[in-house]
């Protein structure tokens, strides 16, 4: 056992052999979208990010499924099941099986195996001082998938967002693996500062973030300032706000965002300084052109997320 219930990360992985290792996660959620083809491939996309995040490549997949049959149309769940099978088909990951039941309440997710040399492993920690961080996709789904289910999001944002969501972390796994990468995770539910306090807590090490520099949503901002911010947001900034310290000119609504609990997210990549420039170009070429160096890595305050906002 090389990562499991002692040393948790964004997977489990399992040696098999001195070449090969096993990455195994499993994710399922209720539709963040109303479209049921493309809640299907967002939770595809959302269950293979963890893979991705760990430097492996995944290979096989499994469906969860929590339907209400006697309330929804089957139509909608061959909808879901097709969403993810074509995410799957775009990843090069074989469907084997899965299982279902009945429930009050719509569920779907994965449980995906992926493969890596115990060597080229990733995790949340390694890094050293001076390592700059990266993020590949923009914040503040959550904010806008709050505004989706008031009625209140335009077409074109619901549009926009669908298909980053949906869209494969694999691109920028591809483009990271040259580089002199010490530490990887994907965005989702803790939100952006929840993933980097797990990573910094019991490194001995701190962060610093530079809140304009970190991509985001503009209609996030104006929906946020409307109010409507997730119950997942704010439920963040209260397990983890003391881990954070905010400059004062680090506005309410940029800290929001900065803990906006997200669905499939980017990664975050921590490089070291010397390939950070280049890893940006290579992720801007590889059709990532939301890609932002955004921090670094810094030995004081320890175990502490510093955000400025310049």
């Amino acid at each position: 056992m090389l990562i499991g219930l002692d040393n948790p990360d964004d997977a489990g992985v399992y040696r098999v052999t001195d070449e090969v290792a096993l990455i195994q996660t499993v994710d399922f959620f209720t539709p963040i979208v109303d479209d049921p083809y493309w809640f299907g491939q967002i939770a595809a996309a959302n269950a293979l990010s963890d893979v991705y995040a760990m430097g492996g490549t995944p290979r096989t997949a499994m469906n969860l499924i929590a339907f209400p049959i006697k309330e929804m149309d089957i139509a909608i769940l061959r909808q879901i099941l097709q969403g993810g099978l074509d995410k799957l088909t775009e990843a090069g990951v074989s469907l084997i099986g899965g299982h279902s039941i009945e429930d009050k309440e719509l569920k779907y997710g994965l449980s995906v195996t992926g493969f890596i040399h115990p060597k080229a492993l990733l995790t949340k920690k390694g890094f050293v001082p001076g390592d700059r961080i990266l993020l590949t996709k923009p914040l503040g789904t959550g904010i806008i998938n709050t505004a989706i289910k008031a009625g209140m999001a335009s077409e074109e944002i619901i549009e926009r967002v669908t298909k980053q969501m949906a869209r494969l972390n694999r691109d920028a796994a591809e483009a990271m693996k040259p580089f002199r990468v010490h530490a990887c995770t994907d965005v989702t539910g803790f939100g952006l500062l929840g993933h980097l306090c797990e990573m910094v807590v019991d490194s001995g090490l701190g962060v610093r973030i530079t809140a304009e520099m970190v991509p985001i949503y503009p209609e996030a901002r104006e929906y946020a300032a409307m109010g409507l911010v997730p119950a997942g947001t704010y439920n963040n900034r209260l397990f983890r706000e003391a881990f954070v310290d905010f400059d004062d000119k680090v506005d309410a609504i940029a800290r929001d965002i900065l803990f906006d609990a997200q669905t499939s997210g980017g990664l975050v990549i921590v490089v070291a300084p010397e390939d950070a420039e280049a890893l940006l170009t290579a992720l801007r070429e590889s059709g990532i052109p939301e890609a932002a160096i955004i921090g670094k890595v810094v030995k004081e305050p320890a175990e502490k997320i510093r955000v400025t906002a310049s």
